[in-house]
């Protein structure tokens, strides 16, 4: 009998690990991660604090500059997080915990700052008492840090970026990288960089998969994001939407779900509600048609509004929104 091992049993090897998407509210983070997989997992608004939970999403590449002896391709696991603030709610404190519990368990960060924003993209920002922590558990956790300079297509004159850079190099960040996650500008470079400075070993996660998160998930924070879209300063972002039901149907090919959009007072129910019945009406149909195009079949929506005073405020009011 040969001594030597069977191959076909050995898991092939990649570059792999787990990444922290971290940073202040509004700098890009869930849409950079939804540019790179490709796919709308995680709601996106101009409404701070849109992302509440840590949120998977699995990125499989191929390497354009793989050494010789390592592995040629990658997989990365991104944790998209909750920007990093201080607020007094309970819901701002679970935020928070998860933002620092990704820092935490990740085998590399990546810090995201808004390059169109000048007190936001120098590093002494991270001084500020609201970014403090996290620059503290960044140094603490010793594991890679990369700088994203996030929305450059929003920066005239481009060489405007020079001394933004050399500022963050000087300050001890020797790996920053200027992207647009919108128009996929420096996307493809900055994964590059991050899979070089994973380790080798098997994959986390099957090669197809993108999220660990479960299809009703995704669907409610679709819904969510429409719901900040359309209503912009008119609603409070402690809203909260749930699907309480969730049929696929093979004979048909499509999916129905049920989900309740909960406020926390009764004028603002009327806002989401609208004249008539108006506005719930388009937002159910902008959020079917956005689920539809994540799933790839037909999907119907009914959503329903209620009252649940100060959830937001209360461990009670969070665990019956899902966020443990």
């Amino acid at each position: 009998m040969s001594n030597v091992p069977d191959q076909t049993l050995t898991p092939p090897q990649v570059r792999t690990g787990f990444c922290a998407l971290v940073g202040r509210p509004n700098v890009g983070k869930s849409t950079l991660l939804n540019a790179i997989v490709g796919k709308r997992l995680v709601a996106v608004s101009a409404k701070p604090q849109t992302t509440r939970n840590r949120i998977v999403g699995i990125k499989n590449l191929m390497l354009a500059e793989a050494s010789p002896d390592g592995p040629a391709a990658a997989q990365l696991v991104f944790l998209d997080t909750p920007g990093i603030q201080k607020g007094e709610s309970a819901l701002s404190h679970y935020m928070h915990e998860q933002a620092m519990a990704a820092v935490a368990e990740c085998d590399l960060a990546v810090l995201l700052v808004d390059a169109s924003e000048p007190r936001e993209r120098m590093p002494r920002f991270l001084d500020a008492p609201d970014a403090v922590d996290l620059a503290g558990a960044l140094r603490d956790r010793k594991v890679p840090v990369v700088v994203v300079l996030n929305k450059i297509d929003l920066v005239r004159p481009k060489q405007a970026l020079l001394p933004v850079i050399e500022a963050w190099v000087g300050a001890g960040w020797p790996d920053v990288v200027p992207v647009s996650a919108l128009s996929g500008d420096g996307v493809a470079h900055l994964l590059e960089l991050l899979a070089g400075k994973l380790p080798a070993g098997p994959r986390l996660f099957p090669e197809d998969m993108v999220t660990d998160r479960a299809e009703e998930f995704l669907a409610a924070e679709l819904i969510r994001e429409q719901l900040f879209k359309q209503l912009g300063k008119e609603l409070p972002y402690v809203s909260a939407v749930l699907v309480e039901s969730f049929e696929e149907r093979p004979s048909k090919g499509d999916v129905t779900i049920g989900a309740v959009i909960y406020v926390e007072r009764p004028t603002q129910k009327g806002i989401v509600v609208g004249k008539s019945g108006s506005r719930i009406k388009e937002i159910g149909i902008a959020a079917r048609e956005a689920i539809a195009q994540l799933f790839g079949c037909p999907v119907h929506v009914t959503l329903h509004v209620k009252v649940h005073p100060d959830w937001s405020r209360g461990g009670g009011g969070l665990r019956h929104m899902g966020y443990h």
